[in-house]
């Protein structure tokens, strides 16, 4: 059809592939390996940036004109220029001009490139119930971390002078909230090394280290990966409550660890909710703060493989941390604020692939730009 849009959604995980239209949405969606690290490990970085360049001209089809891109990273928001991407790239943060990569492999394919939570969040305030809300906050919690905040009324996402908004998962966690006495075993307050004492992953008595290679960060006790590390860091604090609760017993019959959490936690087990507990502080934080300074925010919604896989768990975690530090008078005199502001996207609410076709069709109707804001 003459209105359908090639999408491409490259995760830290998976790079997934469909055909978009305002008409039909998102179909014919075909997913792979993402090109990064952990597919290529070992590969230098301007090495898995080609392959990168390659596999996303790859994924348009030789008679395929436009194409819009979600891209899970620190990107550009005008102009294209990826500047990180930990769990694709892990600490490098050189500059690379994945437009220019991608234009000049494929010339002739008009190419429009958004961050991913930023197609997530075009793609949830498409939603008719949310056509009356002021501003919309979107979280993605997955093998990253990352929200960005719209302004329904303009359609505009605020970027500040680096093109940049909501980098959450970088910002240093509290480790006030974050960390210690949460963490099953812990005995008092972590305290986060010095950059030149940066630990190994899950070593006893540090904080975890974000994919980015630093200690503290709020992703590195949020993420996908980092629930896995705050596991290993209690299960060498306290083998002995790790080997006696339902959640040690799951991984160590081999379950894979993200399905035992979701078990452990149906079965009230105490060492998952402190895990939990922790992992969710940061975000409680942040999340507390952005309400705090903007109360324009009329909704606030959570999405990525982290969110879902774990679904009212997670919620009734980090509403947990709010009931108990909420915000300075508004929690009393308006106790169900920040709770009804809090939500879960439903399957298919925040799909980035439908927000890379929205931003790429909004593109062609404004300008002739190779990039939608």
């Amino acid at each position: 059809m003459a209105d359908d849009i090639t999408v491409i959604d490259v995760g830290g995980t998976h790079l997934r592939r469909a055909t978009w239209s305002p008409g039909r949405g998102v179909r014919e969606v075909t997913r792979r390996p993402s090109p990064g690290m952990r597919t290529h490990p070992g590969e230098p970085v301007p090495a898995l940036q080609r392959r990168m360049a390659d596999a996303l001209c790859e994924a348009v089809g030789p008679r395929e004109t436009v194409a819009g891109v979600s891209f899970g990273a620190a990107l550009d928001h005008r102009g294209g220029t990826v500047y990180a991407s930990a769990p694709l790239w892990g600490g490098h943060s050189g500059s690379f001009d994945l437009l220019g990569a991608v234009r000049e492999r494929r010339p002739e394919v008009r190419w429009h490139i958004v961050n991913d939570v930023t197609a997530a969040l075009l793609h949830a305030a498409s939603a008719p119930h949310r056509r009356e809300h002021r501003k919309l906050l979107l979280a993605t919690v997955s093998t990253g971390v990352a929200c960005r905040t719209l302004d329904l009324r303009t359609g505009t996402v605020p970027v500040d002078g680096a093109g940049l908004q909501g980098e959450i998962g970088h910002l240093p966690a509290n480790p006030a909230t974050a960390a210690a006495p949460a963490i099953p075993g812990a005995t008092g307050a972590a305290t986060v090394p010095a950059d030149s004492e940066v630990p190994t992953p899950g070593a006893p008595g540090t904080v975890p280290v974000c994919d980015c290679g630093r200690p503290g960060h709020v992703a590195a006790y949020a993420s996908g990966p980092g629930i896995n590390r705050l596991a290993a860091l209690a299960r060498e604090r306290d083998p002995g409550r790790w080997a006696g609760s339902e959640l040690g017993r799951r991984t160590g019959e081999g379950q894979e660890f993200e399905a035992a959490l979701r078990a452990a936690l149906d079965a009230g087990d105490a060492l998952a909710r402190d895990l939990l507990a922790t992992a969710t502080a940061p975000m409680a934080d942040v999340l507390r703060t952005a309400l705090c300074l903007d109360p324009e925010i009329d909704e606030a919604v959570l999405t990525g493989g982290v969110v879902h896989g774990l679904g009212r768990h997670y919620r009734e975690a980090l509403l947990g941390h709010l009931d108990r530090t909420g915000l300075y008078l508004t929690s009393d005199r308006a106790p169900d604020w920040i709770e009804r502001r809090i939500t879960l996207a439903g399957p298919g609410e925040a799909d980035p692939l439908a927000g890379a076709g929205i931003a790429a069709s909004r593109a062609a109707l404004d300008a002739p730009a190779e990039v939608a804001a």
